[in-house]
């Protein structure tokens, strides 16, 4: 086994805390905006400019989360060899499928009634892990190859509909956005299987820019390229309007509206010009992001070195702030012990509030969870030796 040390690379711990903290608005507005409970905030018939870009900047978490996680692979590669790796990501991979299923779930519904289960991206994220620990072994090109072959030509079967129970049932667990009757439970897939694990493997081998041989001068003009390279992809792409998303761009009834039809891409399941417009400016953001130092970075950098332990606290504060919001403004504490999601509960239709008591309610939950997050990165800091630690 390696017995190798390796220094945080703190532009990567930032980008991942700035996105954790961006996910948190979404989940505000899902549990305090009025508009929540009626309609899509994408859907450009009835959105507003201000919900649809509090939406769409938030479409950058999962990719990140996505991608960067086969990042923290490789840097734990860097210490292990590849049987000991396979092990961690099979083990972590587990934990994190477990995790969605009871201590998320209960988080989401304040219930653990399993006729119905939400498949996530905590559970994406776990079997990505699970998944990885086989695509390690392969070739390295050949698992660039065709990771890349799957992103870029998945939305070629946008269309097809299998037919028979276990052939469509199979489908939405692959590709899409549906429901799944196991009988005894209904699995609701929002993050299905492709191409989501092909975007881990491709994150795993992005780690090598951070290898400590590498130049950082050389490693922030690599990350200019790629970061340029795969947003111009993106424009060019989304320009032509032939392929890459299942929805085509238009003229709307004002330039806002067509830019916001522009970049109105899908994400369940992600398009290909959904991956390239949350992945491009990411990359141009570690670039960024390289030698960016002060005390709001730093606590940017705290936050994203405790992922788990925020994505997990963050949604039981969110849910009972909600429940309190909502006992005062007239509503029962039990409308707030949800069935499948909390904006398609039929007992908080007309519950919620403007967009800016949403912000408000954000910038306090930030503000009130840093020092927890701090408290938490200090602890695991000085117990490294506590393995339970690292699943957290």
């Amino acid at each position: 086994m390696k017995a190798t040390t390796r220094k945080r690379i703190t532009s990567i711990d930032m980008l991942r805390g700035l996105v954790m903290v961006i996910m948190a608005l979404d989940h505000v507005r899902d549990y305090f905006n009025y508009d929540a409970f009626f309609y899509n905030p994408t859907d450009l018939n009835q959105t507003n400019a201000a919900i649809f870009w509090t939406r769409f900047v938030t479409h950058f978490c999962a990719t990140v989360f996505v991608f960067l996680a086969g990042t923290s692979a490789f840097f734990v590669s860097q210490r292990r060899d590849k049987k000991s790796l396979s092990v961690w990501l099979l083990k972590r991979g587990l934990w994190l499928v477990l995790v969605e299923f009871t201590i998320i779930k209960l988080a989401w519904l304040f219930k653990l009634d399993y006729s119905s289960v939400v498949l996530q991206v905590i559970w994406i994220l776990g079997l990505s892990m699970i998944l990885l620990a086989a695509f390690i072994h392969l070739p390295k090109k050949l698992t660039i190859f065709l990771s890349i072959i799957v992103i870029v030509g998945h939305n070629a079967f946008d269309s097809f509909v299998p037919t028979g129970i276990f052939a469509s049932g199979l489908w939405t667990f692959l590709h899409a956005f549906n429901i799944v009757d196991m009988g005894i439970m209904e699995l609701f897939v929002v993050y299905p299987i492709i191409p989501w694990v092909f975007v881990m493997p491709l994150g795993y081998y992005f780690g090598e820019l951070y290898k400590p041989t590498v130049n950082s001068s050389f490693r922030v003009k690599r990350l200019w390229q790629l970061g340029i390279g795969i947003t111009l992809a993106f424009f060019v792409l989304r320009f032509i309007n032939i392929y890459g998303d299942p929805y085509a761009w238009s003229t709307q009834k004002s330039f806002v509206f067509t830019v916001m039809s522009f970049l109105n891409v899908t994400k369940y399941p992600p398009s290909l010009l959904y991956l390239l417009i949350t992945l491009g400016p990411s990359i141009i953001f570690l670039a960024l992001a390289e030698k960016w130092r002060g005390s709001f970075f730093d606590k940017l950098i705290t936050i994203g070195r405790v992922p788990m332990f925020f994505y997990i606290i963050h949604i039981y504060i969110i849910h009972l702030l909600a429940l309190i919001a909502a006992v005062l403004t007239g509503f029962k504490a039990s409308d707030m012990v949800i069935d499948v999601w909390v904006n398609m509960q039929p007992e908080l239709k007309g519950y919620g509030f403007s967009l800016w008591v949403v912000y408000l309610v954000w910038v306090l939950l930030i503000i009130g969870l840093y020092p927890i997050c701090n408290w938490f990165n200090t602890y695991k800091s000085n117990n490294r030796d506590k393995w339970w630690l690292s699943y957290l």
